[in-house]
């Protein structure tokens, strides 16, 4: 019989938001967290906005002292503001660094798309090209490195179990969580956090840019730039941030009152293998659908009984074609297709921390019984009008919210997909 995994702490750090609350708040508010970015304009950028945390340095002298802030940069700090709010959460107590207990049985999966770029840019190489290597310090490794946002959060926390950062483009996050989920179920681990982090980089963004994949049109009114299954959307809005969740497997959680946000029924991870149809860039419908149906089979439930989707849904051309492969998966069509909606109409895409970002978004909308808006769709795509009624534009109060399912489709036609669950809806 497989362990029952769980959610048992989360913690944000969100272009709309830092912290659960406000995360929520900024959720059924339909509140953006695309600005103008000056930087962009600057470097002549066709795309000039972004979803980037605001505050975040002050954010983080509230957890680190001088000393362990030197070798944090955003990708690494968000993920660790977000490790040890979810650790908290969970109920959980940070540890002092010289205390000598390991927690053998919890790990962490945290990763992300691209990492450490701006320490790179802004550091490494004007540093080397310059002679200056001896001046590097000891922490540049750490900050480079692609595991660094895990290999810190094991040291903040005393974690003894498996410890990795995974790296899948814009499926990070989930394949985090599911990666999680099967290593829990397996035995192998009581808990793990699993995410996904994200630093703002111009030179992360610049390359997407010349793709001209990056929204372009919106550059002076920022909230109107992403624009997921739209029909005037002209491209994904970059974005950066974190989340991290615990799960946990449930035996542990019940036994010592933990609060559950709610259970992880299964999951599923592919590639099309850039075959028809499918890319670097573009995901194979065919991988796409069977991705669905692994994650619908491993969770054990009819495809009718889900409430709601979470899709990946990044305001490209790809939306019309999502939807499509959502109704082909499940077998429903238009008169009784869930509900859908695209957190990235607030955040913009996130990235490496896109699932988890979303996937916390999905956690709050099962535990507090509510479906937020997707922003900016008013004019829905004409390829998938007849869904219009299934997208929500304001928040719904859904108390009876019971599954939702949430994906994300990568660079390298890489595809994962989540199934959750209400915790006490049996």
């Amino acid at each position: 019989m497989k362990k029952r995994v769980v959610i048992t702490g989360m913690g944000v750090v969100a272009p709309n938001a830092y912290g659960l609350e406000e995360y929520e708040r900024a959720l059924r508010e339909g509140r953006s967290g695309i600005r103008f970015i000056p930087e962009l304009q600057a470097l002549n950028f066709a795309c000039q906005v972004g979803g980037v945390p605001q505050q975040f340095d002050e954010i983080r002298k509230g957890y680190f002292n001088d000393e362990k802030l030197i070798s944090m940069n955003d990708n690494i700090g968000f993920a660790s503001v977000s490790a040890i709010d979810a650790w908290r959460d969970a109920g959980f107590v940070v540890p002092e660094a010289g205390d000598p207990a390991v927690h053998w049985d919890t790990g962490a999966i945290i990763g992300s798309g691209i990492g450490g770029m701006d320490t790179i840019v802004k550091t490494v190489v004007p540093m080397v090209n310059d002679g200056k290597v001896k001046r590097l310090g000891s922490t540049i490794v750490e900050q480079v490195m692609n595991s660094g946002t895990s290999a810190t959060v094991a040291g903040l926390l005393a974690l003894g179990n498996q410890v990795t950062s995974n790296s899948s483009a814009c499926s990070t996050g989930n394949e985090a969580v599911v990666d999680s989920l099967l290593r829990i179920r397996s035995g192998l681990a009581t808990r793990m956090l699993a995410g996904g982090s994200e630093g703002p980089s111009p030179h992360i963004w610049a390359g997407f840019d010349a793709m001209r994949v990056i929204a372009r049109k919106y550059n002076d009114q920022p909230d109107k730039a992403s624009r997921p299954m739209s029909g005037s959307a002209n491209g994904f809005v970059p974005g950066s941030g974190a989340a991290v969740l615990v799960l946990e497997e449930l035996e542990t959680a019940l036994a010592r009152g933990a609060r559950i946000y709610a259970e992880v029924l299964g999951g599923y991870v592919n590639c099309g293998g850039h075959r028809n149809g499918g890319s670097m860039t573009a995901p194979n419908p065919e991988g796409v659908q069977k991705c669905i149906r692994g994650a619908i089979s491993d969770a054990g439930i009819d495809p009718g009984e889900i409430d709601a989707i979470n899709g990946h849904l990044t305001a490209t051309f790809a939306d019309p074609v999502e939807v499509g492969n959502w109704s082909k998966a499940l077998g429903r069509e238009p008169g009784n297709f869930p509900y859908i909606n695209a957190t990235k109409s607030m955040v913009g895409h996130c990235l490496g921390a896109a699932g988890a970002i979303e996937c916390v978004a999905v956690a709050l909308q099962l535990h507090k019984g509510f479906l937020h808006p997707s922003m900016n769709c008013e004019d829905v795509h004409p390829d998938i009008a007849a869904f219009a009624d299934r997208i929500p534009h304001a928040t719904i109060e859904y108390p009876e919210l019971r599954i939702v399912i949430k994906a994300g489709f990568g660079f390298g036609d890489v595809n994962s997909c989540i199934v959750f669950k209400k915790w006490g809806a049996e």
